[in-house]
């Protein structure tokens, strides 16, 4: 039998499971990754000598009805904590690409979520959809410029923070939302361009079941 073992510097292999999905081989929290909706095809990449996740991804938004963007998720049941460092790269961008941390009933796009929501010109929400197909809405912090985003899930309410420069979680909006059974958990990144693509760096990133 021939063993063959492929070494890409570190980075982590991505393989395909089914159309849309892949799984992660190695390294990470996560385990599948997805481009959800109607979107240019995204990516996945996890470095495990930096532990920075980058995640490129299209769509022409989250909002409305339906979401378009690419996901590295894992399946959780129970309450839980995602937590991130979030960088958009230097150079212009388009004011409304996004960088979510996410709770999601499903890979729908039409799915209920719940999510903190940081986009390129540095103004955080608290982004959720109540029922399936229902209306987006959300939640802005007033103040601009954090970068280290949490969203927490306990029972059926879902909280968003950001934090200060001495590091301080502060919530800044609590909204219910029902998710029932196994949710996806994970990353995400909206380019708020049908035609194009955005990448986005998350570090420190981290999952605490609670």
């Amino acid at each position: 039998m021939m063993h063959i073992q492929l070494v890409l510097d570190a980075i982590v292999v991505i393989a395909l499971a089914a159309p849309g999905v892949v799984l992660a081989q190695q390294g990470g929290i996560f385990t599948g990754a997805s481009d959800v909706g109607k979107t240019q095809a995204g990516s996945s990449v996890y470095d495990p000598a930096t532990k920075v996740y980058t995640i490129t991804g299209g769509g022409a938004d989250m909002w409305g009805a339906a979401d378009a963007f690419h996901f590295s998720w894992v399946q959780l049941t129970g309450d839980a904590a995602l937590t991130a460092d979030v960088h958009f790269p230097a150079g212009p961008l388009a004011p409304l690409e996004k960088a979510v941390l996410i709770f999601r009933q499903s890979l729908d796009p039409g799915a209920a979520y719940a999510d903190n929501a940081i986009h390129a010109d540095g103004h955080i929400t608290l982004q959720y959809r109540i029922t399936a197909g229902g209306q987006t809405a959300d939640v802005t912090l007033p103040e601009h410029g954090a970068t280290r985003l949490r969203i927490e899930r306990s029972g059926d309410k879902f909280t968003a923070s950001a934090a200060s420069a001495d590091g301080k979680f502060t919530p800044f909006s609590t909204q219910t939302i029902v998710l029932t059974g196994p949710v996806y958990v994970g990353i995400g990144v909206c380019a708020h361009d049908a035609a194009g693509l955005a990448t986005v760096s998350f570090a420190n990133v981290s999952i605490e079941r609670r």
